[in-house]
C-alpha cells in the first residue's frame, strides 16, 4: 500500500493497533452503509478507504476508560 503512507496515519493516531482497530471498525460501518467521507477516494477497498479517512482527519478516535487495561477505541467523527 502506497497511500496513505504509514508514517502519515501514525502521526494521526498512537499506535499500529490502534490504526488497524480503528480502520477495520470504520472498514466495516463503511461496508453495512455505504458511508464515505472523502470525496474523491483512491482506493477502491473499504480499508483503504477507512483509512484515507483517518489520514484527511475525518475519523478520529477516543478511548473510553484511560483508567482500565482495556481501551478499545471509538470512532468520532
Amino acid at each position: 500500500m502506497l497511500y496513505p503512507s504509514i508514517d502519515n496515519l501514525l502521526k494521526r493516531l498512537d499506535s499500529k493497533y490502534t490504526l488497524v482497530t480503528v480502520a477495520a471498525k470504520r472498514a466495516r460501518i463503511m461496508q453495512q452503509q455505504n458511508d464515505v467521507k472523502v470525496e474523491k477516494p483512491v482506493s477502491h477497498k473499504y480499508v483503504g478507504k477507512a483509512l484515507e479517512e483517518i489520514n484527511a482527519g475525518i475519523l478520529k478516535y477516543t478511548t473510553e476508560n484511560k483508567d482500565q487495561v482495556d481501551t478499545t477505541p471509538t470512532i468520532t467523527e
